[in-house]
């Protein structure tokens, strides 16, 4: 979809990671979930449980690991995380690395376990096929938040194996001098240098935006997936306006 040009938008689950708020993105029409795993503590069953959710309500799952660790990136593919998002990239070399996780051999070293929730707990009838299946279906997002980073822009959009790229506005606002204000020039004009980077070559570009009007416009500059909001943000928007209603006419 993204190679058509169509504009994703995922929803974030980080410190409620449960199958039924899958099921309320479901709902809601989300494209995707992402599932923040860096900053956050939860269990693994709650993750496999929540990731298995997605698969059957027909949400594909882009996960954060947490480092840049085969075990790590191999538990998250082999619970059916079909993206892994690499936070604080800054080099070719870490893609690299990531990549080498991320395909089985000959293009990499992933290591073969069907019959979990990469294959919705089935052997494979045709083993070959599953490979290829996978090594075609998993993809690999960047995730750019530091001035380093920014100034290896094109060498990390250029790397071979990179499918998506992600500029986190938050770390990028403080990057730059304007914590808080992703909104800034000094923090709009480097994402949108890196924006003009991935449209150079053809890597869809994506963001979190600060509202609907900014995300409009990055829409209009050619971006192409959010990751939105996360369930806390939900959660903090519909109990202020549900209390602000309710003191209203309760004054």
């Amino acid at each position: 979809r993204l190679k058509a040009g169509e504009v994703l938008v995922g929803g974030i689950l980080g410190e409620i990671v449960r199958p039924s708020l899958v099921k309320c993105y479901q709902q809601a029409g989300f494209d995707f979930v992402y599932i923040e795993y860096e900053h956050v503590f939860f269990s693994a069953t709650d993750l496999a449980d929540t990731v298995l959710a997605a698969r059957d309500s027909g949400l594909p799952v882009i996960a954060k690991t947490p480092q840049l660790e085969r075990a790590e990136v191999a538990k998250l593919l082999e619970c059916g995380v079909v993206g892994i998002q690499l936070p604080r990239t800054e080099t070719r070399a870490e893609i690299e690395t990531l990549r080498d996780y991320l395909k089985f051999p000959p293009h990499g070293s992933r290591a073969a376990a069907p019959g979990y929730g990469n294959s919705d707990f089935a052997v494979p009838e045709d083993p070959r096929a599953w490979l290829r299946e996978q090594d075609q279906e998993v993809s690999l997002v960047v995730h750019i938040e530091t001035r380093r980073a920014y100034e290896n822009a094109e060498e990390i959009v250029s790397t071979p194996g990179v499918d998506m790229v992600y500029v986190g506005p938050g770390d990028f606002s403080v990057e730059f001098g304007q914590p808080g204000n992703p909104e800034h020039p000094d923090v709009r004009g480097p994402m949108a240098d890196i924006l003009a980077l991935c449209k150079q070559y053809g890597v869809p570009f994506g963001t979190t935006a600060l509202d609907a009007e900014a995300g409009r416009r990055w829409v209009e500059e050619g971006a192409l997936f959010f990751e939105a909001a996360d369930e806390l943000e939900f959660i903090r928007h519909g109990a202020n306006e549900l209390v602000e209603a309710y003191r209203g006419f309760c004054a």
